[in-house]
């Protein structure tokens, strides 16, 4: 037997609730995982409350986009009992059982060997944030981005996504220029690394389709006009790596600065990344994290704590990481 948070749908109505299951009722899968650290991530907080669209796809359902943990059984040769693994992405807590349990069963595929020095809790703390950021800054640097280039945008510097974009482009020196609505989170992105602090107002109405160039390059967690007027102001032959759309899916932009100025729109899909692009990104973790400022931030819960933390998350309560410790 093991827990986990549990979502059932019964008359339109969602049951949730952390309970105790059998090993029989896991999903098929080539190698079981003990799990000891997972996350509670925007998009879990949303399938556990029933807020904000439709996240879960098949019902009943675990929750959990990451998840890191040691093999319990295995029937793939890449891995052996005992390994450490993490697994981001590819549908679970959506399409298929995720990390908001004490035990998962997966594809081996979607598993990735945890970093010999990364410790398990920063792992989470990082999770699919961290590693969606990583992602999108090996894009821009593979387009030719250095610091030398100028300022880097960053949308949605709050959000999980934005606060490690800033953290990881300080650490390589790049100038960092944040937006975000939360003006009186200030000093919290200049902590991070952001130089200069914009309103997110001054991005998110309709603009121009060319503009001022301001910003060698962006990362983008935001979408629709913000993602417009980002690539309005980028400077010629400068980019930006798209990885969210919290403003919505909308693009409301014209060709112009795609063919008058030669910039690269560089779309960042981090479910389904093949497995040397993750251990790419997750190197550079290691090395570009500073382990300091992720503890600052992070909050580590039980996983009884998970239902009420959810909720805290969507009214806009929390701020920082969430860490789930599954065993207590």
């Amino acid at each position: 037997m093991f827990k986990a948070v549990h979502i059932n749908k019964a008359a339109d109505k969602l049951e949730v609730a952390v309970t105790q299951l059998g090993e029989s009722a896991l999903p098929p899968g080539n190698v079981t995982v003990r799990i000891a650290y997972s996350t509670l991530n925007y998009k879990d907080a949303m399938a556990i409350t029933g807020q904000g669209g439709a996240v879960v796809r098949t019902f009943p359902m675990v929750p959990g986009i990451d998840f890191v943990g040691t093999v319990s059984e295995s029937a793939d040769a890449r891995y052996k009992i005992g390994d450490w693994v993490i697994l981001n992405g590819w549908g679970v807590g959506e399409r298929y059982w995720g990390g908001l349990s004490q035990v998962a069963r997966v594809n081996a595929d979607w598993l990735i060997p945890l970093p010999q020095d990364m410790k398990p809790q920063h792992a989470m703390a990082i999770g699919t944030a961290g590693y969606t950021a990583m992602l999108s800054l090996l894009a821009l640097e593979r387009h030719g981005l250095t610091p030398e280039a100028g300022d880097v945008l960053v949308t949605g510097a709050n959000g999980g996504v934005g606060s490690f974009a800033i953290a990881l482009l300080a650490a390589r020196a790049y100038r960092v220029v944040a937006s975000t609505g939360r003006l009186e989170e200030a000093e919290y992105l200049k902590d991070l690394g952001a130089a200069e602090i914009i309103d997110r107002r001054t991005l998110s109405e309709p603009g121009k389709p060319l503009q001022q160039e301001r910003w060698s390059a962006a990362i983008d967690s935001v979408g629709s006009h913000t993602l417009a007027n980002a690539c309005a102001a980028i400077k010629a032959d400068g980019a930006v790596a798209a990885c969210g759309l919290a403003q919505g899916m909308d693009f409301p932009s014209t060709v112009a600065p795609f063919i008058l100025r030669g910039i690269s729109l560089l779309g960042i899909n981090s479910v389904t990344r093949p497995t040397s692009e993750r251990i790419q990104a997750w190197a550079r973790l290691v090395t570009d994290v500073d382990v300091r400022k992720l503890d600052a931030i992070t909050h580590e819960i039980g996983l009884g704590d998970v239902i009420e933390s959810a909720h805290g998350l969507m009214a806009g309560k929390v701020r920082g990481r969430i860490v789930v410790d599954v065993n207590r």
